[in-house]
């Protein structure tokens, strides 16, 4: 009888054991199974999705998945470290004046400091990586202006009266915001006009080339501003030579051919940056997918390329494979995504979804690109202020002027699945295009060796998809048009 007292005794103690231990594990705790073919085990495979309606936005699934392999799959991917393609750099947006404007003036104090949380910190937010600023003006600033205008009857040739504290009020305490939430952000610069005094048009608008013997002086400018940032605690990591210097645009604009870039980056801002221990990027061309001579004629020039970081593309012409042209051709000059705006132009948001996936959260990184950035950060509910430019496009999010709603558009969406999770430093891993099976996918190692996989699937209907990485395999239906992000570590 006391045999079996002790027996039931040691029994019921084991098993309280068991349970304490089962609920002291959280799901991250939750141990990477060992693969020897048990198909019970559970991985550490964790899953956030949105769907093509917009009600579901990178929501992550309660349950981790597990490595299983599976015979019934529609389409199957593997995964292969062994071969790496470019580092990643950041994803983002721009903060362009007139976002920085909506931001400060349109919200509490209490509500930016969430937004900016819910936009820079990867922790509870999306994680934004890069940003984009505006050097001087833009078609999204609340006017046109320089740091240094003159009247067209002067000249100012050392920069003596460059000036940046007009963007005190709004956009660098914006920035240093920012920069404390996420102080290993990346920022790029892109001028959209030299001063008007030092234009052939003398106009900061409808284009017009730079003054052939102002060259020097307009290298000062950007040393000039790279350093006033410096001052204020706002490194600048790289900047673009010309917003769409192929485009003499009605609103503030300036227009420089491929021989003028190349002369002034070799002869003038390379100098300049070199003699003043610059070390910030410059990258070239930041125009459209549908003229890759461009960039090719400046890189031919080996003195001019070793100034060179990269080139920037926009998305409003061409395809995307234009920049896997200029990387082959070129295959030690990075490629950057600079630029493209969601608006009221494309109102279906399952197609942008799709697009959008498509052409730049997948192919632009998978056509070499360092960086994905879109336009706008922030508009307010009319698309604006307007300087301009785009009278109907989208920001990131936007913030209505009267009721101070914040709408989180698809490109917040977009941005989410990726910046999140792809960490600067990162680098593209190999796996096969499956678009012909109607699934668009990307994949990287992150520098502490997690594996990040986004993929859509552009079928009209359901698809089982199998994923392979060493010894290990997981399945996953992904829904019609929808975006999954899928995370894990092995």
């Amino acid at each position: 009888m006391v045999i079996k007292k002790i027996s039931l005794l040691l029994s019921v103690l084991l098993f309280a054991i068991i349970l304490l231990f089962q609920f002291s594990c959280s799901d991250d705790e939750i141990p990477i199974p060992p693969n020897n073919g048990n198909n019970d085990k559970e991985g550490k495979v964790a899953v956030w999705r949105s769907d093509k309606s917009g009600l579901l936005k990178i929501a992550k699934e309660p349950e981790l998945l597990p490595y299983e392999t599976a015979t019934d799959f529609d389409v199957s991917i593997s995964i292969n470290e062994a071969t790496e393609y470019q580092v990643m750099e950041g994803f983002g947006a721009a903060l362009t004046g007139s976002s920085a404007y909506v931001i400060q003036t349109h919200l509490e104090e209490a509500a930016q400091n969430q937004l900016l949380q819910d936009l820079f910190d990867a922790e509870n937010g999306i994680g934004i990586s890069f940003i984009r600023l505006t050097i001087g003006a833009s078609d999204f600033s609340l006017s046109d202006f320089t740091y240094n205008d003159l009247s067209v009857s002067q000249s100012d040739i050392p920069q003596d009266n460059f000036d940046l504290s007009m963007e005190d009020q709004y956009l660098t305490p914006l920035l240093q915001k920012i920069i404390a939430i996420n102080p290993d952000i990346k920022i790029m610069a892109t001028p959209w006009s030299a001063p008007a005094w030092m234009k052939e048009n003398e106009s900061l608008k409808n284009g017009g080339n730079l003054k052939s013997n102002l060259q020097e002086s307009y290298a000062i400018y950007l040393l000039k501003y790279i350093q006033a940032m410096a001052v204020k605690n706002i490194p600048i990591h790289s900047i673009t030579i010309q917003n769409e210097p192929l485009y003499a645009a009605p609103y503030i604009s300036m227009e420089m051919s491929a021989e003028e870039q190349k002369i002034f980056i070799r002869d003038y801002l390379g100098p300049q940056f070199a003699a003043n221990n610059i070390t910030t990027k410059v990258i070239i061309y930041d125009h459209n997918w549908d003229d890759v001579n461009y960039p090719l004629d400046i890189l031919s020039d080996a003195t001019a390329k070793d100034y060179i970081e990269g080139t920037a593309f926009h998305c409003y012409a061409g395809d995307v494979s234009a920049m896997s042209q200029v990387h082959d051709a070129h295959p030690d000059a990075g490629i950057y995504f600079t630029e493209c705006s969601g608006g009221d132009f494309a109102p279906d948001y399952a197609s942008n979804l799709s697009w959008n996936t498509e052409n730049l959260i997948v192919g632009a990184t998978r056509n070499w690109s360092k960086t994905v950035l879109f336009w706008n950060l922030a508009l307010d509910e009319n698309s604006g202020p307007k300087n301009g430019g785009c009278d109907n496009c989208r920001g990131v999010v936007t913030i209505n002027s009267s009721t101070k709603a914040i709408t989180k558009n698809e490109e917040y969406v977009l941005l989410g699945h990726i910046s999140k999770f792809v960490k600067s430093g990162a680098k593209r891993i190999e796996t096969p295009n499956t678009r012909g099976q109607d699934i668009s996918q990307v994949v990287f190692i992150n520098p502490d060796g997690a594996i990040v996989v986004v993929a859509f699937n552009h079928k009209s209907e359901p698809q089982k998809v199998q994923f392979q990485y060493q010894e290990n395999a997981f399945n996953y239906e992904i829904e019609s048009g929808m975006l999954v992000t899928f995370l894990f570590e092995v």
